[in-house]
């Protein structure tokens, strides 16, 4: 089994972006040391409790002090950007750190559509306009501009004999669709929605096509995991998770929380069957629950890799819960 890191650098309680942004450097040197496969960055925009509104830069800083895991975008929300802007800023990056780098693609806003607007004030949010960014974003990655064509007029630079790995990130069976017909490897959001994710990774691999980088299909899952050295440790981390997603559900997306804040709440019924569904999202407990969990997922969804997001109120217990985490798969 493979696994990786989708890394939304969250500001904790009591803490800035600043630390939050150096914590993500420590992380990324600790999982290069683990043996992790990917370190992915999320785009988010318009919110205090996460500090990764630009993956690219990122990606640069932690490529820089890292020695082998690949670095990239997790995603990097396409509508909110130029296509050929992003073809060359991954083109860089590819070229200064060749073999390493991911660059995997969103549709979602990262943030509400008012913001989505002002970062790309041509944005209609017609899904026509995010597969002709696709069919624009693979032609200048690749060099295979139709003669004619904007796209050979008009090249990314730097020209580079390597492309990015290229990845559509999905919550849904539509995207994955696009992943097929492009070529592209597929990750699914389980952590944002986990229903229906097997099928639609099947039916990705069903209409797959091969591409000039991918000559077979590759998927992996993203999930919540809170990974700890007891019990009780892990249901707390949990605990504060419940909080924060029922939180983000009722349009509150700015928390910074922790165990204390949460510990002694009420929840209504309806809170609670909330809570229930939210924890199909996430795996809680010690190595041994947690690996037996993920193995069955990874079943579920017929992949090798899990790309893992953890988010805890103190930076010690995130690291902890990665290092148990490939202490139990011993990768």
């Amino acid at each position: 089994m493979k696994l990786s890191v989708l890394d939304q650098s969250p500001i904790r309680k009591g803490s800035n972006a600043t630390e939050a942004l150096h914590e993500s450097v420590e992380l990324a040197k600790l999982a290069d040391k683990l043996g992790y496969t990917r370190y992915w960055l999320s785009e988010h925009h318009n919110t205090k409790s996460l500090a990764g509104a630009s993956p690219e830069i990122l990606i640069a800083r932690l490529a820089g002090v890292t020695e082998r895991i690949r670095l990239g975008s997790g995603g990097v929300m396409l509508p909110n950007h130029s296509a050929l802007k992003v073809a060359e800023n991954f083109r860089l990056l590819e070229a200064m750190y060749p073999g390493r780098i991911d660059l995997g693609i969103g549709r979602a806003p990262g943030g509400d559509r008012i913001t989505a607007h002002l970062l790309n004030p041509s944005n209609t949010f017609d899904p026509k306009e995010f597969v002709q960014q696709l069919v624009d974003l693979q032609a200048w990655l690749t060099d295979t501009a139709a003669p004619g064509s904007m796209q050979e007029k008009v090249r990314a630079i730097p020209s580079i004999p390597t492309t990015p790995d290229l990845w559509i990130l999905t919550s849904s069976g539509e995207s994955g669709l696009l992943a097929a017909h492009f070529g592209m490897a597929l990750s699914f959001a389980h952590f944002i929605y986990p229903v229906g994710g097997p099928q639609a990774v099947s039916n990705y691999r069903k209409q797959f096509k091969p591409s000039a980088w991918l000559s077979a299909p590759q998927a992996s899952v993203g999930i919540f995991v809170f990974c700890a050295d007891t019990e009780e440790k892990a249901a707390q981390l949990q605990a504060v998770m419940d909080y924060r997603l029922l939180s983000f559900e009722k349009g509150r997306y700015d928390l910074n929380i922790d165990y204390a804040d949460v510990k002694d709440i009420t929840y209504t019924p309806e809170e609670q069957q909330r809570i229930q569904a939210n924890r199909g999202r996430m795996v809680a407990g010690t190595p041994t629950q947690v690996k037996a969990q993920l193995e069955q997922l990874a079943a579920a969804y017929d992949v090798d890799e899990l790309v893992i997001a953890t988010i805890t109120p103190d930076h010690a217990d995130r690291l902890r819960s990665y290092e148990l985490l490939a202490q139990s798969f011993g990768i």
